[in-house]
């Protein structure tokens, strides 16, 4: 019975560390480097996805919660700004409070599940 438990526990932990993710985001300059391309769209309801920016890495744990880095070797996403609308895969909006971040429109939250470099 032992041994079943100690098997439950740490296939657990595996399953929660491959399907944990980060949000930590690198513009490129060009669409061809980008994994994802985004448009800013001008209302939230518009949104897929509403967007935070964290000052801290360790803050880019959640969904919608975004983090900047200097490096594209830093991140887990390379974004690409498109100007139409038509253009993005997915479409954010910026909000002003952290409690405001996450999925309007789940059913694209597929293209920010944690990817392997």
């Amino acid at each position: 019975m032992k041994k079943i438990n100690y098997f439950i526990l740490a296939f657990t932990l595996i399953f929660i560390s491959f399907n944990s993710y980060s949000q930590k985001i690198y513009k490129v300059s060009y669409e061809s480097q980008a994994d994802i391309k985004v448009y800013i769209v001008s209302y939230e309801s518009q949104a897929d996805l509403s967007v935070y920016m964290v000052k801290y890495e360790s803050q880019a744990d959640k969904d919608g919660l975004w983090y900047n880095v200097d490096y594209e070797s830093q991140s887990d996403y390379k974004v690409y700004f498109v100007d139409y609308e038509s253009q993005a895969d997915l479409k954010i909006y910026f909000v002003d409070y952290e409690s405001q971040a996450g999925w309007k429109n789940p059913a694209k939250s597929y293209l920010l599940k944690f990817k392997n470099h």
